[in-house]
């Protein structure tokens, strides 16, 4: 594996050492632009849907295939971000994405299109993102600064979340959708010229020819990393309850539109805070120490919503929790370590698949949930069933420590890792 650069591996390496890095900040800024142009591109083609059919079904539907197709991004292509060499894949996928766009723009593009055509981004996406997280580790190596080039790019992830669906609904009060999607397309081509122009090239992580090539199945086969993707997963899943029920429960409260952009904003706002606490205050060592007890707490607010709570006490709870989602700091310096590094690529790959997957699943199930008990019933049974979960994977996080991926040796054997 690649060695932090000058990172001391007992102290927090700060956010500023991350951006001194030339390489990081030209992907952070890809980032960025890429993260925006993302959201921008979901608002725009929403609204457009819309116009195109006046169905909501249909409006509503252009989101929730941004979730459904990652599951076939993360495990079909998954392999394409090890045996390709890294800035090829991000500058491909970019391109891809502007084309894709591009082609929504044109004229006289029918529904099925259009829908289909987002299928196409959304597949490509974990592919993007998993090379670019695995491409972090290369730039500033697997210690302490990857954790916090990690934590940096998530940090951006939620406040374009905040920032970018005021700027694409702003936006659209000034230009057409179509024409908010060719401004997607700008972000994207200038996102590929940064990653082209800003990273080095880096051969492709996969094994040398003739050698046994590990896949996916290995990665799955090992209980430590299993484990450690389900504490990425398991908490996200049922921490997005109160987003997708926020409208019910803003009109429950009656706190209107305002109600509900506040309730929208509560879990990002808390979750940039605690990591910013947890990557900018705490060390190394406190971050991984702290990171199985937080995961246990971050969905514990939840339960008071059992208290029926008004809009302040709620949107408390919820930055709250937001704030336990600093666990995850500590969760990728021991993913980073689990997993080797010609599996590296497809790993982040399947990681980054599941998460936005069983996002998808949990808003759907809330839905379900709110149906039969009510949009408080399902927020604390989130809290209650949740912070099960994470305890029980708390405790087998425990049982694996020191365990990693099997990789296939030189003569095509498989030496476990001790553990």
């Amino acid at each position: 594996m690649s060695a932090p650069p000058k990172a001391a591996s007992r102290r927090s390496a700060g956010y500023a050492r991350v951006l001194a890095v030339p390489e990081f900040r030209a992907v952070f800024a890809a980032h960025v632009l890429s993260m925006l142009g993302l959201i921008v591109s979901e608002i725009a083609l929403s609204v457009l849907v819309y116009d195109l059919t006046g169905s909501p079904l249909l409006s509503a539907l252009t989101f929730a295939l941004g979730f459904l197709p990652y599951v076939v991004g993360g495990t079909v292509l998954a392999s394409v971000a090890d045996r390709l060499p890294a800035r090829r894949v991000l500058v491909t996928c970019d391109l891809v994405c502007a084309a894709c766009v591009a082609l929504m723009v044109a004229p006289g593009t029918g529904i099925g299109v259009l829908l289909a055509l987002r299928c196409c981004l959304a597949v490509v996406s974990p592919v993007f993102s998993g090379t670019r997280m695995a491409t972090l580790a290369d730039v500033l190596g697997d210690g302490d600064l990857f954790v916090l080039g990690r934590s940096l790019l998530r940090i951006v992830a939620q406040s374009a979340l905040l920032v970018g669906y005021g700027l694409g609904g702003l936006l659209l009060t000034v230009v057409t959708p179509r024409h908010a999607l060719l401004i997607t397309v700008g972000t994207f081509l200038a996102s590929a010229a940064l990653l082209r122009l800003g990273t080095r090239r880096r051969p492709a992580r996969a094994r040398r020819p003739g050698e046994p090539r590990p896949g996916t199945r290995a990665l799955f086969a090992d209980r430590r990393v299993r484990v450690l993707l389900l504490l990425f997963w398991v908490p996200a899943m049922f921490s997005v309850v109160p987003e997708a029920l926020a409208a019910p429960y803003s009109d429950a409260l009656g706190t209107g539109s305002t109600g509900l952009g506040l309730l929208m904003c509560a879990l990002p706002v808390g979750t940039v805070a605690g990591e910013l606490f947890a990557g900018a205050r705490l060390r190394t060592a406190a971050r991984e120490r702290i990171a199985l007890p937080l995961v246990c707490l971050t969905l514990l607010p939840y339960l008071g919503y059992a208290l029926r709570p008004g809009l302040a006490l709620s949107l408390l709870l919820l930055a709250l929790s937001g704030a336990g989602s600093a666990y995850t700091l500590g969760l990728d310096q021991w993913f980073v370590r689990a997993v080797p590094e010609e599996l590296r690529g497809r790993a982040m790959t399947v990681l980054s698949a599941g998460l936005m997957t069983l996002q998808g699943v949990g808003m759907a199930l809330a839905g379900v949930a709110a149906e039969l008990i009510g949009v408080r019933g399902a927020v604390v049974g989130a809290g209650a069933l949740g912070t099960l979960c994470c305890a029980g994977l708390a405790l087998a996080c425990r049982a694996t420590e020191g365990a990693g991926v099997a990789v296939p040796d030189d003569r095509g054997r498989s030496e476990a890792a001790a553990g």
